[in-house]
């Protein structure tokens, strides 16, 4: 009885247990989503519109990409200068352009700190845009704390530049420096094989040599000196300059400090690089005079994108305008623009690569598409996987052969597989600045039996066949297995060669001599012709709205689907940008410490490395993204 009696308590203490358990999940259910019920009523508040008479605030923050990144809302309590942010230049260009005829819109602001990294066929893009906003007659004003070279080439547009007098403007030119691997590998006994066809294919160089070849010197000071001269041609224009003054601040800087009594910022303003010096407050100041000031009377413009509270002036970001001017499409018909952004990769792709698998799919969609009448491919790719941009090439011919125009648009870096994937459309579009070419393809292996042995480790082992674990990194390579490699990249040589020459309209033979890796400007790709027109994403959307004999359009741009965590995270991201909440510009500057600099090449070094996953070892890529 006395047993039957504890087995009856502990029973009722564990049906009690598991109803109290059952309310306090539940309760703490109810609370959690009542506390996401208010973030989202928070969140989905109606924004007030932007005052008539307002400016066009454009703060780029962090790097100016095709295609941001999903950032995760929870990044932004990180402490300062642990945040990463990215810019998209299509977001900067459809305001701009919008605004341009947008009586509503009577200037633009442009504050150039947050902006970390940029090429230059980016920042040129988004200065034409600005040349055009200029043509309405509306003015543009812009200010910097200190430029540095790619702050100042997108400021350098503006009617009047501003910079802090305690600044300076710092236009150092264009490099390219490399680091090269071969005595560190010879001193840990690692050797890399290397396979290859084009003396200015360059990419497996930094494991194979310790210096740079006379190719590749050639072929980098040309670039260079093309891109460069473009950027002083555009600035002097804007600045109603010599290039030959320029060239003096430029190439005896030190001649200007000393003329200033040392002083950077006095430098720039004799340069005649700036127009007047002003603080924060002078130009909050400056900015209310020549636009008006904002109040709850007149729909003050509240915070803008960027992460800088209401100033006091009218004054609309560019995610509010866009939040704004953007809708749903209306028009049946519409045009497609895929992004191709980052190494081609087999697979799906981590972000910031291009995986074959996924961008195929998204082309595959497009396609089948009824109210999908083209197609603009928007390339900002050093190349990868040759397999994988084979595989994405061979889906846009398919496009093609249904009747749906392609168009390749090719932004910063458009080489290697990236020019790869470009082949497979109707036309080509390629800005000035743009870098392509780089046709060639390598293959590298790496063997670690020396260092092994040195350890005491060693392999022995049985095979069936000459080949059979030939590239096995543990023992040295088979001679056979060696021959047999060189053999198959000369065959993808070939195979990259004819296809090339099939898509241009050239014979296998022209097409060899512009290739074997060198890399062209997209204004000498076009004389070559390996670029049927030269111009921006825009001008590539008309065109293949024309292929398409539409009048009426809209633009759409497909990206692969979300989970639905990745949906809420976009969501939570783009409100706390268009409202402000963060600073985005916190932890980015223009300038980085030399450490973080060196840290961060040789990371960004290392992850390229490890994306590499091309089935058959060929790879088709160029050491050669844009300045």
């Amino acid at each position: 009885m006395i047993k039957g009696l504890f087995r009856f308590v502990g029973r009722l203490f564990h049906y009690v247990w598991v109803w109290l358990d059952a309310v306090r999940r539940t309760v703490f259910n109810l609370v959690f989503l009542l506390l996401i019920g208010a973030v989202i009523a928070f969140i989905w508040r109606p924004t007030p519109e932007f005052p008539d008479g307002a400016v066009l605030v454009l703060r780029p923050a962090g790097a100016l990409v095709e295609q941001a990144r999903i950032e995760d809302p929870l990044e932004l309590f990180r402490p300062a200068g642990t945040r990463v942010s990215q810019t998209s230049l299509r977001n900067l260009l459809d305001a701009v352009n919008a605004a341009r005829e947008d009586e509503r819109i009577q200037g633009m602001v442009i504050e150039t700190d947050g902006l970390s990294a940029a090429s230059l066929s980016k920042l040129s893009e988004l200065r034409q845009a600005i040349e055009g906003f200029k043509e309405s007659g509306k003015p543009v004003l812009a200010r910097g704390e200190r430029f540095t070279q790619g702050q100042y080439y997108l400021a350098s547009v503006a009617d009047e530049v501003h910079l802090s007098a305690d600044g300076f403007v710092l236009l150092r030119g264009l490099a390219r420096y490399v680091s090269y691997f071969r005595n560190a590998l010879d001193t840990l006994g690692v050797k890399v094989h290397v396979f290859r066809v084009g003396e200015y294919k360059s990419f497996s160089e930094p494991f194979t040599r310790s210096d740079m070849s006379e190719e590749d010197r050639a072929s980098t000071r040309d670039l260079l000196e093309g891109l460069w001269g473009v950027f002083r041609q555009d600035i002097a224009a804007n600045r109603g300059l010599e290039a030959e003054a320029l060239d003096h601040y430029i190439m005896d800087f030190g001649a200007a400090l000393n003329a200033s009594g040392g002083d950077a910022a006095r430098a720039a303003l004799a340069a005649g690089l700036v127009d007047r010096f002003s603080t924060r407050d002078e130009w909050r100041v400056l900015l209310r005079q020549r636009f008006g000031a904002s109040g709850d009377d007149n729909g003050a413009a509240g915070a803008d994108d960027e992460g800088e509270a209401d100033e006091g002036y009218r004054s609309v970001s560019v995610s509010r305008y866009l939040a704004e001017i953007r809708s749903a499409p209306v028009h049946p018909d519409r045009v497609a623009v895929l992004v191709a952004q980052g190494g081609i990769v087999d697979g799906s792709g981590a972000p910031g690569s291009v995986g074959g698998d996924s961008l195929v799919r998204l082309i595959r969609e497009a396609r089948e598409d009824e109210a999908v009448k083209a197609l603009v491919i928007r390339i900002d790719s050093p190349g990868g996987s040759a397999w994988a941009s084979e595989l994405i090439r061979r889906e846009l011919e398919i496009t093609r052969a249904t009747g749906k125009p392609v168009i390749a648009s090719m932004s910063s870096t458009a080489a290697s597989g990236g020019y790869w994937i470009a082949a497979g459309a109707s036309e080509i579009w390629a800005h000035p600045l743009s870098l392509t070419g780089s046709i060639g393809i390598f293959a590298m292996i790496p063997e670690f039996s020396e260092p092994l042995a040195r350890l005491g480790v060693t392999v022995d082992g049985v095979s069936t066949g000459p080949l059979a674990g030939a590239f096995d990194p543990r023992r040295p390579m088979e001679p056979l297995a060696a021959e047999a490699m060189q053999i198959a990249i000369d065959h993808g040589y070939k195979r990259f060669i004819d296809t090339v020459a099939r898509a241009r309209n050239m014979s296998a033979r022209d097409v060899d001599f512009v290739a074997r890796g060198q890399v062209w400007t997209g204004e000498a790709a076009s004389k070559l012709g390996l670029v049927d027109h030269l111009g921006g994403l825009d001008e590539a959307i008309v065109a293949a709205a024309e292929r398409a004999n539409l009048r009426f359009y809209d633009v759409v741009w497909p990206e692969s689907r979300l989970s639905p965590r990745d949906l809420l995270m976009q969501r939570l991201g783009e409100m706390a940008a268009a409202r402000g909440w963060f600073g985005a510009a916190e932890g980015v500057t223009g300038t980085s410490s030399a450490l973080a600099v060196l840290v961060g090449t040789l990371q960004r070094d290392a992850e390229a490395l490890l994306q590499w996953n091309d089935p058959q070892h060929l790879y088709t890529h160029c050491l050669c993204e844009g300045p």
